[in-house]
């Protein structure tokens, strides 16, 4: 039985002989990252600035929720607003692999960048074991690459830390829930943001396209949850694909993009089984994502793929 207690006492105790200077901490704010901030803010205190890169690829309003989640937590932070480097490096980037390479690359760069101006020594990732897993490695096939093991590039200058490595999401949130982290509860949202929620090239129009249709699938689902029509998934969101279809707008012909929905349970993010969620509250997204962004997107489906054959993201 994992005990919460036991691994934080125990971690923080490592932590404070295996970083004897400074650290910086890669976070974006989701369960992983921050829990590992907390911990190694605890460790080592002032030693650790906390870094947020604004890739231009982030959800709604999710800088500024960032860092007013950092601001309560007390630590030292930093947020890097690398957004044009990262776009322009995703330009005419088709497949996923490079994609999750490209990202994990720019994200060093900028922590080095960050590193050498705090004088630190070590990078603090919130890895956690699925990442790894998934990455692959000699015995293992790649599933995907995940930019923060994967993407790594092989002349980094900072010494790496993991203080998660050999932990699952579940095992994760009772360390968050014992530690009365915030962000205990909050849905898992990828490393490398909305660029594998785009199927096909990164553009800043598909950018805020998948953004607008995410937001709308988490007000509506988090909605009904609240009234108690729904159970609220695991993990759900939407994503943009690289066909277009033809529609009616009022009395006229329309030629636009198409939406997928994804919603579903699980509890480490090892399986899943997509979410039965109720079809009057898939309108409702529909509707909402069709009116609001009735000159880009005419046509939004449902995903009901478990995890195997399908991954959770589809990038």
């Amino acid at each position: 039985m994992f005990d919460a207690k036991e691994f934080v006492e125990e971690r923080i105790a490592e932590l404070k002989q295996s970083i004897p200077s400074r650290a910086i901490i890669g976070c974006s704010g989701g369960v992983d990252s921050t829990v590992a901030a907390d911990l190694v803010s605890q460790a080592i205190g002032d030693r650790l600035l906390t870094v947020y890169v604004d890739t231009g690829l982030m959800r709604k309003g999710e800088t500024e929720w960032v860092r007013k989640m950092f601001t309560k937590l007390g630590v030292n932070f930093a947020i890097v607003d690398a957004s044009e480097e990262f776009l322009s490096a995703l330009e005419n980037v088709e497949e996923p692999e490079a994609k999750r390479k490209i990202i994990g690359e720019k994200f060093i760069r900028v922590f080095e960048r960050e590193a050498h101006r705090f004088q630190a020594e070590y990078l603090v990732q919130g890895t956690i074991a699925p990442d790894w897993i998934e990455s692959g490695d000699n015995f293992r096939d790649t599933i995907k690459s995940h930019h923060n093991v994967g993407g790594l590039p092989c002349d980094m200058q900072l010494k790496l830390v993991e203080p998660l490595r050999d932990l699952y999401k579940d095992e994760v949130r009772k360390v968050a829930r014992y530690l009365g982290v915030e962000v205990a509860e909050r849905q898992p949202f990828p490393g490398p943001a909305l660029a594998i929620r785009i199927i096909g090239p990164v553009t800043r129009e598909k950018v805020e396209i998948v953004r607008n249709a995410c937001a709308i699938v988490e007000e509506e689902m988090e909605r009904a949850a609240k009234e108690g029509y729904m159970e609220l998934p695991w993990q759900y969101f939407a994503v943009l694909l690289p066909v277009r279809s033809v529609g009616v707008q009022g009395d006229n012909r329309a030629y636009g993009r198409t939406i997928a929905i994804r919603a579903v349970q699980s509890i480490d993010g090892m399986s899943a089984a997509y979410s039965k969620v109720p079809h009057e509250v898939l309108e409702i997204i529909s509707v909402r994502i069709t009116n609001e962004m009735k000159e880009k997107v005419n046509r939004v489906v449902y995903d009901i793929t478990n995890k195997p054959p399908a991954t959770v993201e589809w990038e």
